[in-house]
Formats: C-alpha cells, structure tokens, sequence
C-alpha cells in the first residue's frame, strides 16, 4: 500500500524535512545514513536514489530526508511524494 505526504515540515537543520505521511511506516526507529545501509530495505533504498540525498530516518508516520547542502529542495521533494506514492513495501 502506498503513502501519501501530508506535509512537508521543516527542521532546525536547512538540510533535513520532515515529510508527515498519513499512515504508519515505521514502529521502530530506522535510520540510514547511506545507500549501502538502506540496500535491503524496501523503501529507503528508493529514496536513496533520489540525488542529493544523504540520509534517512522513518519513524511513526514520517520520514526526516537530509540533504547534502548543495541540493535543492525543489529537486528532492516531489521525488520523495513520488517514491512513497509509488512504493508497495
């Protein structure tokens, strides 16, 4: 079943968003810090595709995407609501 973002917070950190989904993606804690990590997990190894991504948190029912500082959030964000609509996990 897909997801669906219901918002876009933003963080402290100019290069972390908050993306509030409208169900439950994770009961534990997941992090990845790098692609290598999130290889055998069904969703962040999708959003690891996206360029300029560089790390990951799923939890409850959001996801914190942290950028590298030269990429563009008008870049990123559609990509993340695409993947996540996209995805049957």
């Amino acid at each position: 079943m897909s997801y669906t973002v219901v918002e876009i917070q933003a963080t402290p950190n100019p290069n972390a968003s908050k993306f509030v989904l409208d169900r439950l993606i994770a009961v534990e804690p997941a992090s990845f810090f790098n692609a290598e990590s999130a290889k055998d997990h069904p969703i962040a190894s999708r959003l690891f595709l996206i360029p300029g991504v560089s790390s990951l948190l799923l939890l409850n029912d959001f996801v914190t995407v942290n950028k590298r500082p030269e990429a563009q959030w008008k870049s990123i964000s559609g990509k993340v609501r695409d993947i996540l609509k996209k995805v049957r996990p």
